[in-house]
């Protein structure tokens, strides 16, 4: 999501992005509010104005998108479970979680929390119209009401269709939560539930056909096609989600088995501390290609140093700099032990923003673990 998106601002310590796409599904929404439901509830005002209140409403609508994520990136930073960003789309928002949840109860109380946002923000909206207009309805406030209404049913609609138990819907978390306490793997938990979003997928796409054939012919209303081609795309999207998704759990429960060992490079080249920066240039990264290094001294482990470390130094400074002042110091982060399974250190390696680890077994570094030799393991063996 980071291609094509600009970040609007920050909520609860996250960053809110806004993708490319939202802008022409914030168009579509004005315009479909504009030139259809606004006129019908609100007659006798100006194109001009139906167009603004449009936009309002389609903005109103995308700020409950943004309390349903919300929702969920408050439950899950109560699990000190990071959130690297909250990005709006053209399908809805998704907020982008660093780990997966430590256990059932987590999953499920994150996942039900975007749901239940909506629905209280639904129930609100409808219930201040509602008190609105048993107190007596005015002129002036007739814009407001019809606009509350609209927001109170897409909350709840909102709501109610991400509770359908279909991965990666909120439902479907849901339903991953309770598959995941009652067979104890997260993994097979994620394959299982993914099979109801398949489904869905299919099912909501059929519905759309039929749909956008019933308005071809005449048998619904001509605008209804619109409608159903809306439905065949979320369910092409769902559909793809809960496949990509699938897949995904597959890969991660074959790494779930693997250890470090098996994988790991077992030719280690390490730098010293006191050696300069363009002494390793020459001496190292440039003869041996690699990325990084681990950094020894006395046969211990002191630091890493990678590729974007000495980029950072200005080269004129690379024959006075030492690699023990660029290095990134050894930390329980940086190492990990080679009966570790790979997924771990995938885990890890994203976790501290590192693209290798330094395999270290009774002190001694015995190995390196690389995203490059991980993207091999699984082209191998066709994981």
């Amino acid at each position: 999501m980071q291609f094509g998106s600009w970040e609007i601002g920050r909520a609860l310590g996250i960053p809110i992005r806004v993708h490319v796409s939202w802008f022409l599904v914030f168009f579509l929404v004005t315009s479909s509010l504009a030139s259809g439901y606004l006129p019908a509830n609100l007659p006798g005002l100006s194109e001009e104005r139906y167009w603004a209140m449009g936009a309002v409403a389609a903005l109103l609508l995308f700020g409950s998108v943004l309390l349903h994520e919300l929702g969920h990136a408050y439950v899950a930073l109560t699990y000190r479970i990071a959130i690297s960003q909250i990005t709006l789309f053209i399908f809805g928002g998704v907020a982008q979680m660093r780990a997966e949840p430590p256990h059932p109860r987590a999953e499920f109380l994150i996942a039900i929390a975007g749901p239940a946002v909506s629905v209280v923000l639904g129930v609100v909206c409808l219930g201040a119209v509602e008190l609105a207009g048993m107190a007596g309805e005015a002129a002036g406030w007739r814009g407001l009401l019809v606009l509350g209404s609209l927001v109170g049913f897409v909350n709840l609609q909102l709501g109610l269709f991400n509770l359908i138990p279909g991965f990666p819907l909120d439902g479907g978390r849901v339903l991953r939560a309770g598959l995941w306490a009652w067979g104890k793997d997260f993994y097979r938990a994620t394959v299982q539930a993914s099979w109801g979003g398949l489904v869905f997928g299919v099912l909501f796409g059929l519905a759309g056909v039929i749909v956008v054939i019933a308005a071809l012919s005449g048998d619904l209303p001509g605008s209804m096609a619109s409608d159903g081609s809306w439905i065949i795309l979320v369910a092409t999207f769902l559909f793809a989600a809960a496949l990509a998704s699938r897949r995904q759990a597959r890969l991660r429960q074959s790494l779930a088995a693997v250890p470090v060992h098996e994988l790991m490079v077992r030719t280690v080249v390490a730098i010293p501390p006191d050696c300069t920066v363009a002494d390793a240039v020459n001496q190292f990264f440039v003869p041996h290609g690699y990325g990084g290094f681990p950094v020894v001294a006395n046969g211990e482990l002191v630091g890493l140093v990678t590729v974007m470390d000495v980029q950072a130094v200005p080269q004129t400074l690379w024959a006075w700099k030492q690699i023990g002042q660029i290095m990134r110091p050894a930390s329980p982060g940086l190492r990990i032990e080679p009966n570790v399974p790979v997924l771990e250190a995938m885990q890890r390696m994203s976790q501290e923003g590192l693209d290798r680890l330094v395999v270290v077994q009774e002190g001694q570094v015995t190995g390196l673990v690389t995203h490059s030799a991980i993207v091999h393991y699984l082209q191998l063996h066709k994981v």
